[in-house]
């Protein structure tokens, strides 16, 4: 398994030592060698907080960056203060430095500056698809492409599409050398990696059957070759037509008539960012929640890394519960509450022992998730003993801030 994280030794968190190697997220994203961040994992796990958090803590440490989200949901824009995400990268408001974040050269006399900057955004699809194809098509072609039905429905909810164009959003992100980091948010689904696919999905549907036939009558010479062409392709259009109706074929066939030039150029941009994504430079976080069925998409996604090569730098385990009193262990608590109703119950106002006896059954809970938890994450570990893992304590309530991500960024550090 290929690894970039910068990890030590296992540490102690609210008294119980954690196995495992434990991930350096300030090394990591100080690195200047890091260009590229992916958080991906199962949905509900923080992985939208994970990376505006982590985006807020380079940016304040001195770097340019940006945060790609191609999660829909609007918690990012909320929690950094806009009023919305779109497809261009928007500048976030109240970034300061950080005490004893590390320099960076900015002025011709050699000095430096902890000032970073933070941009963020949320993929268009659509937008970026047709950001593709003003691109690289002649303006007749392009309007021509656009105004096709059948192209319409592909760019704005077809299958696969929006993993491509993540891909194609990538790309321009880094070819800008804009940002001196990009923060990637995958979807929230078992699916998150299917962007990893994009290249090999958009191949095989351009070199699909139905696709070559479609466009073999622009392709061939001839015209005796025509003519059999042409009476092949009339039986083939009848059948497909009784199947999907004329007009949608009829669709389809100018449509790939008029992306016929463009398909070479989606399949070798879609490979040089694949490419990118497995180059030094690049570094996957797996987030999960210290849950059985995360962890088991967790072990998926680390598998699904190794298999592709592609550089996985560690684990981040969000809301991980603690106690502020680790030494009073579950069992003991429910023997002291029980004690305590029992002597309740023989005063006329046994409110402070009944107080006191709910409090210790909440501990007691508490106790017994950490139990849980612990040996979930530890289960994990024996498997993957060497990802690094960095665990983040649960926040008492949402994030809705740059404050409440400056306190995710915190625990992501250790530091609680």
């Amino acid at each position: 398994m290929t690894t970039n994280g910068r990890a030590t030794d296992g540490t102690v968190t609210d008294g119980v030592r954690s196995t495992g190697r434990r991930l350096a997220v300030d090394e990591l994203i100080d690195d200047p060698k890091t260009r590229i961040i992916v958080c991906c994992g199962s949905g509900g796990v923080g992985k939208t907080t994970t990376a505006a958090a982590l985006g807020l803590r380079a940016a304040e440490r001195g770097r340019k960056v940006v945060v790609l989200t191609i999660d829909p949901a609007r918690r990012l824009a909320q929690s950094m203060g806009l009023t919305e995400l779109d497809n261009t990268p928007r500048v976030v408001k109240g970034v300061t430095g950080m005490e004893g974040a590390p320099l960076r050269d900015s002025d011709e006399d050699g000095g430096g500056s902890r000032e970073g900057e933070l941009h963020a955004m949320m993929l268009d699809m659509k937008r970026t698809f047709d950001e593709v194809v003003l691109a690289h098509a002649e303006p007749g072609r392009a309007k021509a492409i656009m105004e096709n039905p059948f192209y319409q429905s592909l760019s704005a909810g077809f299958a696969g599409t929006q993993e491509y164009m993540a891909m194609e959003k990538l790309g321009q992100l880094r070819a800008a050398e804009e940002w001196d980091l990009i923060v990637v948010d995958t979807p929230p689904s078992r699916s998150a990696l299917d962007f990893l696919d994009a290249p090999n999905r958009l191949g095989s549907f351009l070199d699909g059957r139905v696709i070559r036939i479609l466009t073999a009558p622009a392709k061939v010479g001839g015209r005796s070759a025509m003519r059999f062409l042409n009476a092949g392709m009339g039986l083939l259009t009848g059948t497909l037509g009784k199947i999907f109706g004329a007009q949608l074929l009829t669709d389809v066939q100018t449509f790939v008539s008029a992306m016929d030039s463009m398909f070479g150029g989606f399949r070798e941009r879609a490979d040089r960012t694949y490419q990118l994504l497995k180059a030094p430079g690049t570094a996957f976080l797996v987030v999960a929640a210290p849950e059985r069925d995360a962890l088991r998409e967790a072990a998926y996604f680390v598998d699904r890394l190794a298999a592709d090569r592609m550089p996985l730098a560690g684990l981040v385990l969000n809301r991980v519960h603690g106690t502020g009193a680790p030494q009073l262990t579950a069992e003991r608590a429910l023997a002291a509450a029980e004690a305590l109703e029992e002597n309740g119950s023989e005063h006329a106002s046994p409110t402070a022992e009944v107080l006191a006896a709910g409090l210790l059954r909440l501990h007691a809970e508490r106790m017994q998730i950490m139990g849980r938890e612990r040996r979930t994450r530890d289960r994990f570990v024996s498997v993957y003993p060497d990802v690094p893992i960095v665990e983040v304590p649960a926040l008492p309530g949402d994030v809705h801030d740059l404050d409440g991500l400056r306190a995710i960024g915190d625990r992501l550090n250790g530091a609680v």
